[in-house]
């Protein structure tokens, strides 16, 4: 696994983990690894639910549906791009 994680991709992970009471370490996420699906993470919906929520308690970012949702959760890095965009669109206004 590569550690070339960025500190957001770092907060990612601990979210991950604390919000989803995941029984592993931040440090064990890969950035690629899926969330969800076949050898993946193991999320599951009520994961995906909880997770919709944190993203939008920590970064305000609001996932409007389940096709966006799908494409924003697929992995960390997926997130983390999500959150910079977000927020570089939030800094614009």
């Amino acid at each position: 696994m590569a550690m070339n994680t960025s500190p957001l991709n770092t907060q990612i992970k601990s979210m991950l983990v604390q919000d989803l009471m995941l029984q592993i370490t931040p440090d064990q996420i890969g950035d690629d690894q899926p969330l969800f699906g076949p050898n993946s993470l193991g999320l599951d919906s009520v994961d995906a639910l909880q997770l919709v929520v944190a993203l939008d308690k920590n970064y305000g970012l609001k996932i409007p549906d389940a096709t966006v949702a799908r494409k924003t959760m697929a992995t960390v890095n997926n997130i983390a791009a999500a959150i910079a965009e977000h927020q570089a669109g939030v800094g614009q206004k």
